[in-house]
Order: structure tokens, then C-alpha cells, then sequence
């Protein structure tokens, strides 16, 4: 599968970032605003551990 998917992940996280400050600009609960970036934060985690040098 190589880079692509954590290059998906990277790419969703950006896409997620950019949701909770949307909402957070739109005053949207804080429980939406706080799963949405704790969900871009889990994408990014997921993409970069995914891209470091393993056991293969």
C-alpha cells in the first residue's frame, strides 16, 4: 500500500482541522468542536506512527 494512506490520513486530518475551526468560528458546541479536533489529531497521530521506520 506504501504512502498512501498515510497520506489519506494526513490529508483528512488537514480536512478536519480546518472543520473545528470552522466551527469553532460558527460558535458550535464545544463537544463538536472538541471531537472533531480530537479526530484530526487521532488522523495525524495515525498518518506520521504510520510513516516512521519499522519492523517490516
Amino acid at each position: 500500500m506504501g504512502p498512501v494512506l498515510p497520506t489519506l490520513l494526513l490529508i483528512l486530518a488537514g480536512i478536519l482541522v480546518g472543520g473545528a475551526w470552522s466551527l469553532y468560528r460558527q460558535d458550535a458546541p464545544r463537544g463538536a468542536i472538541v471531537v472533531t479536533g480530537l479526530l484530526a489529531v487521532l488522523a495525524t497521530v495515525g498518518g506520521v506512527l504510520w510513516l516512521l521506520p519499522g519492523e517490516s
